[in-house]
């Protein structure tokens, strides 16, 4: 059995099919997804079927585009321009389709592998067990018949800095844009939303979150995986820290790690290339 861990398919569902292939994805192999399974690419029906038909081979993290389709599915805000997720929510099966999408996690942690994944990242004022205990608060929501108060909240930029103190909404806003939506941020996890680009795009005060010193030393050797950076172009530099967005929907191409060798694998994009990251306004968690 082999564990296959992909970056954002984004609706790129030619691509990661041809990504299986190439790797030879078989019955006995399991795939991780950091996030963003959905919007943007011209398939993102189709690659919600798939996943979810994995069944338990499929292990995935909500990144900022899928909790923006449910939050489009329980009302709480409009489809965007540059949404491409008309074909989900006119689908005879959206409804099962969507409640599987938010029954999934905002973190995974293998313990025996000592491996971490989240769409965004993980912010240095936590350590990886506090981030899990976190992430299941937010999660306990989104599984709950708050789910669609939680979305008519969820948009926002405040609070931007952490506090054990935080309660209620703002709290759980928080938490939802450190695993979703972060790039820079302090050493005290302040968050700043305005920059986009590579590594050298840092503002003021500020650095990739995955440079910090993780907060336990002896947390060091977890590897942690995440999407949603494709500025990046996979590149971290980082110990321990993978970055699996190589932007296939923005013409780049789609990456798959192998964990039980950290082997990679990637597949170029097959599809029309839109605007750069760096200069298009990206659906976010909030706004």
């Amino acid at each position: 059995m082999a564990i296959y861990a992909v970056g954002d398919i984004q609706g790129c569902y030619q691509e990661l099919r041809l990504l299986l292939q190439q790797v030879q994805f078989s019955e006995s192999d399991q795939l991780w997804v950091a996030g963003d399974l959905v919007n943007r690419g011209p398939q993102s029906l189709e690659t919600l079927r798939f996943i979810k038909a994995l069944g338990p081979r499929a292990t995935c993290v909500l990144g900022n585009h899928d909790l923006h389709l449910l939050a489009v599915y329980f009302g709480a805000t409009r489809h965007k321009r540059s949404d491409t997720l008309t074909p989900i929510l006119q689908a005879p099966d959206k409804h099962e389709l969507l409640t599987w999408l938010r029954k999934q996690k905002l973190m995974v942690y293998d313990q025996h592998a000592k491996v971490a994944m989240v769409h965004a990242g993980i912010p240095p004022c936590w350590s990886i067990s506090k981030a899990q205990k976190r992430a299941k608060e937010v999660e306990k929501v989104l599984d709950s018949t708050l789910a669609g108060e939680f979305f008519n909240h969820m948009y926002g930029n405040q609070p931007n800095t952490w506090s054990p103190h935080h309660q209620g909404w703002n709290r759980l806003r928080l938490i939802t844009n450190y695993f979703t939506r972060m790039r820079f941020c302090t050493v005290e996890g302040k968050l700043d939303f305005s920059a986009k680009g590579d590594l050298a795009s840092q503002p003021h005060g500020h650095k990739p979150w995955f440079q910090f010193p993780r907060k336990d030393p002896n947390e060091q050797d977890i590897r942690i995986l995440f999407g949603h950076w494709a500025a990046l172009e996979g590149e971290a530099k980082a110990e321990n820290v993978f970055a699996l967005d190589t932007g296939c929907v923005w013409g780049g191409k789609l990456t798959a790690l192998r964990l039980d060798d950290m082997q990679l694998f990637s597949t170029p994009s097959i599809t029309a290339k839109p605007p750069s990251p760096e200069t298009n306004n990206d659906t976010k968690v909030t706004e």
